[in-house]
């Protein structure tokens, strides 16, 4: 049996999330996609990895502690003396959430395929990176390929998310690598927006027959709010969203990733995965930052049970 069921590639950032609109108070928390997801996995049952850089700083001592807590594998966590851990601020309006990041030369870009922990990557069961990994850097870009290209050879089922952060690159560059990453993998987690500025596309089901073109197997279309529709190339399912008291998104497609990955690791139907995914992103939304509300098990499945 493999070590670690879901090993995660990408990069942390500290959360300074605002606690009321127009106010100047905010609450440090933490964030980064791929460490939500290993933190939202592990929340519920899977063995858990996470491959980054961080600074020599507080604020990668933080994560370091956080993801100890949480029991996240570190053995892929390197220290890098030379640069800083990421930080990002979430404020919020009538219009959403609004983000300002201050990550240009983090340690997390400074990864490199040559200095990738390639043994860990053969351990783990799923292999799971995001645009934005891609995105940091050309280095993080060439990692993230060159991670799923090892976890491909030992066996491992691919991971991908869209995540397109049009402020860290054109969306010619994007279409291209995400369009690769997500040509591999066996699970492809696209966000509705994300997939629309990345195909062109308007009609979900044509969103889907999309990603299926691109090679992806498997497609969990997010809809935020409006639920999710899967797809493995041969059959379709909606499953509606869930009303609960949102007062912050932030994270809560993470957590449906990291959800999904962990039924999955724990032998569940890419359907059932997709209805407990579902469920816990929906209670993601119900307090502040990305972390502090990832659910756990028993919460999800009352949600599920609840009439």
């Amino acid at each position: 049996m493999s070590a670690i069921d879901i090993l995660s590639l990408g990069e942390p950032m500290v959360e300074f999330n605002q606690t009321r609109p127009g106010e100047p108070n905010y609450l440090q928390g933490f964030g980064g996609d791929s460490s939500n997801l290993a933190i939202a996995a592990a929340r519920s049952g899977a063995r858990t990895a996470y491959m980054t850089r961080v600074g020599d700083d507080e604020f990668g001592r933080l994560f370091l502690a956080l993801w100890k807590r949480e029991g996240v594998d570190t053995r892929g966590v390197a220290i890098d003396v030379q640069a800083h851990t990421g930080v990002y601020f979430v404020s919020h309006d009538r219009t959403g959430h609004v983000f300002s990041y201050l990550r240009a030369g983090s340690a997390a870009s400074r990864m490199r395929p040559d200095i990738l922990p390639l043994a860990l990557i053969r351990e783990a069961r799923f292999v799971h990176a995001s645009g934005i990994s891609m995105a940091i850097s050309p280095g993080a870009a060439d990692s993230v390929l060159a991670a799923f290209e090892t976890a491909r050879a030992a066996g491992a089922k691919i991971s991908f998310d869209a995540n397109l952060r049009l402020k860290l690159w054109p969306l010619s560059r994007a279409r291209a690598l995400i369009g690769a990453a997500a040509g591999s993998a066996d699970y492809f987690f696209p966000s509705i927006e994300d997939a629309r500025a990345l195909s062109g596309l308007d009609n979900a089901g044509a969103i889907l027959d999309w990603a299926h073109a691109l090679g992806a197997k498997t497609v969990f279309l997010k809809l935020g709010a409006e639920g999710v529709m899967t797809s493995d190339g041969a059959r379709r399912e909606r499953i509606a969203g869930l009303q609960v008291q949102a007062v912050d998104t932030t994270g809560a497609g993470d957590c449906f990733c990291g959800a999904a990955l962990a039924r999955l690791a724990a032998g569940d139907s890419v359907w059932d995965a997709a209805r407990y995914a579902n469920a816990a992103a929906a209670l993601a939304t119900t307090g502040f930052g990305a972390v502090a509300p990832l659910p756990r098990p028993e919460d999800v499945f009352s949600l599920l049970q609840a009439p």
